[in-house]
């Protein structure tokens, strides 16, 4: 059984199951706090492995790339509450507050949030809502309970102020070493140049500069090279892989691995 309620559409999300999932995150846009409460949650980025469990928070940096597993309690359920903290709504309490950072944040980009008084009766406060979601007052005071999620993070860990308000753009970062990385992940040509740092123009200019050719080619390729790589030397199956180098499908992933090999990725000893 799953079950996933958006509360307020694209703010606030509560989900529930009952057996492993696995998910691949393409682009994580906001800043995001998540609330377990039950089961686990492991979160996987190119920098960072990291898990919660029942009754802890993790808060989790824009434009990230990143892949989730859901793991439901022993002889139990997983359930979780996903708050977005969106742009617009932390420009507006940085403007209430008169709240100004200068320079970019550079810490972790997932931070394990620890529990308080406040933090839990916090996290029960957000129930009804999640019982209630066709509310009318669900929209309006829902809005005004993540306003009192960032106020708590505040108090709580004054540093993340850094975190939190920071509306810098992505700066230019080492482009060949991110796409090394993360050419698995399936998103557009756009978001990879977004996570760099750089126009889609720039970014095809730089790319092909480091890769001698253009950035889908060489995604597909480096895509079929893993592919080839891990049914030749991990024994994998093709329909164990083909989602986690980021092909769409079982049979586009079998068409493209025997146009550039020569035969079907399930007849490769």
């Amino acid at each position: 059984m799953i079950n996933r309620s958006e509360i307020i559409p694209g703010v606030l999300f509560f989900s529930y199951h009952s057996s492993m999932r696995k998910e691949k995150i393409a682009f994580m846009e906001h800043n995001t706090l998540i609330l377990q409460v039950s089961g686990t949650f492991h979160l996987e980025t190119a920098t960072q492995h990291i898990s919660i469990q029942r009754g802890e928070m993790l808060l989790v940096q824009k434009n990230q790339l990143g892949e989730i597993t859901k793991v439901p309690a022993e002889g139990g359920i997983y359930q979780t509450i996903v708050i977005r903290l969106q742009e617009e709504l932390l420009r507006q309490i940085a403007l209430e507050e008169q709240i100004e950072v200068h320079h970019k944040y550079t810490g972790p980009a997932c931070i394990n949030i620890p529990g308080n008084e406040f933090l839990h009766a916090f996290f029960q406060s957000l129930l009804p809502y999640v019982r209630h979601p066709d509310e009318k007052i669900t929209r309006h005071v829902g809005m005004l309970k993540v306003k009192e999620a960032v106020y708590i993070l505040l108090n709580n860990i004054p540093a993340l102020r850094d975190f939190l308000f920071d509306f810098s753009e992505p700066y230019k970062i080492d482009l060949e070493k991110f796409m090394r990385s993360n050419f698995h992940y399936n998103i557009p040509v756009e978001k990879f140049a977004q996570l760099t740092g750089r126009s889609l123009a720039g970014f095809k200019r730089d790319f092909q500069k480091i890769f001698d050719m253009a950035p889908r080619q060489w995604l597909l390729e480096r895509r079929l090279t893993e592919a080839r790589h891990l049914i030749e030397s991990k024994r994998k199956k093709p329909s164990a892989i083909y989602l986690d180098l980021g092909f769409e499908s079982l049979s586009h992933f079998s068409h493209s691995f025997k146009k550039k090999f020569g035969k079907a990725p399930t007849a490769w000893d």
